[in-house]
């Protein structure tokens, strides 16, 4: 039971770290551990399918550098290996004069990060993109996509089975403790030894991290986001991506209207706080988790400054017909009867004790680990690039 490295967390972005680690050093023994019995079950399997092109990350942040790297090597990767994608645009819509500002600002920083073919464009040619959308003004994004992550992340794996890689389902880490220089690594179901631990665990990153790091001042807040979806007979609504201009203040991009690479047209998603880190449901209530996140001094003070809208957030979780007026800002005649309940996906959101929502990708290392403590949205469209950046990390200790 003695590796080279040990990952924990079988989703796109410990799967896309393995498969980085293989091709820079394929002699190295590698073992991903994952807690279910699927790979990828928790934020891959659940976002929207977007291939996102980087416009709406700070110019120089990880984010804006990993999304645009890895937004090519996903695309070159799914080629390869002969993996369905579109790159179909999406327009992102104005829709009130106060709008107009932060948008002309999303423009300029998708031509910072290098963005091509960007367009601004009036009332008559968002018609042309999507005929049912009602904006002042937008702006069209030809490199975003669709893809099925889920299908990508599984092609990761089979990659790194093929090249000698481990990968283990049902292995729930619960302690990991400093030998000797070397991660000793307990599971539910065994015992690894390791020179380096890579904790990639998503909605729990920050307990794995808090094994190796104990002065850890981030926590995982996790935030559910619910999708509606249009009823079959109403998906001609949506040709392909249409988005609002995003509150600058929160790393969400708004409720928004996406076509899947599955099929379907989804509508959503909001974004409330979960009773759990796996709390899809409403009813769903993880009280020990819930009590965490209300004691961290920082969620409290983002509580006590964003009320507001979190309130609004809740009362769209609860109330369809406020959920179908906030998608009439984009496309008046969108009904509540056109809108069948869809699913959920919980959002892995570092907060720090000040009260900031980490924006950025958030990596912190130390003797024994390599702890990615945040990956937010766009880090399935950057997985192959995060993922290099993980290696680059782990190799330097080789």
């Amino acid at each position: 039971m003695i590796y080279d490295i040990i990952i924990v967390g079988g989703g796109i972005v410990g799967l896309a770290t393995a498969y980085n680690l293989q091709k820079e050093k394929p002699s190295l023994k590698i073992l991903v551990l994952e807690k279910e019995s699927e790979l990828a079950s928790h934020q891959t399997a659940n976002n929207s399918g977007v291939i996102h092109s980087g416009l709406y990350y700070k110019p120089g942040s990880l984010k804006a550098r990993n999304c645009i790297d890895g937004y090519h090597k996903l695309i070159d990767f799914c080629q390869k290996e002969e993996i369905p994608y579109e790159l179909c645009g999406k327009i992102v819509v104005a829709t009130t004069e106060e709008q107009i500002p932060l948008m002309e600002n999303l423009y300029a920083r998708g031509l910072e990060n290098g963005l091509e073919g960007l367009k601004k464009i009036g009332p008559e040619q968002i018609k042309e993109y999507e005929p049912h959308v009602a904006g002042l003004k937008g702006i069209f994004v030809p490199q975003t996509g669709i893809v099925d992550y889920l299908v990508v992340a599984k092609k990761y794996a089979e990659k790194i089975q093929q090249n000698g890689g481990i990968v283990k389902l049902g292995e729930k880490v619960v302690g990991v403790s400093n030998q000797g220089q070397k991660a000793f690594v307990q599971t539910n179901r065994g015992e690894y030894h390791a020179k380096v631990l890579v904790d990639c665990a998503g909605l729990y990153s920050d307990k794995i991290a808090k094994m190796t790091q104990p002065d850890l001042d981030v926590k995982i807040v996790p935030f559910r986001g619910e999708y509606y979806k249009l009823k079959k007979e109403k998906e001609y609504l949506v040709k392909n991506l249409i988005y609002p201009v995003p509150d600058p203040n929160f790393p969400f991009l708004g409720v928004h209207f996406t076509r899947m690479m599955r099929g379907g047209v989804e509508a959503g998603p909001n974004a409330v706080l979960a009773f759990g880190r796996e709390s899809y449901r409403k009813s769903q209530i993880n009280m020990k988790e819930m009590m965490e996140t209300l004691a961290w001094p920082g969620f409290q003070k983002v509580a006590s400054k964003y009320w507001k809208v979190g309130a609004g957030e809740m009362y769209r979780s609860f109330s369809k017909a406020a959920f179908t007026k906030a998608l009439q800002g984009l496309i008046p005649e969108i009904q509540e009867s056109d809108l069948v309940e869809g699913g959920a996906g919980i959002r892995a959101q570092a907060c720090d004790k000040s009260g900031g929502l980490v924006d950025d990708f958030l990596i912190y290392e130390n003797e024994i680990a390599v702890n990615v403590c945040n990956a937010p949205s766009p880090a399935a469209t950057s997985s192959l690039s995060i993922g290099e950046t993980v290696a680059q990390k782990v190799l330097r200790r080789f």
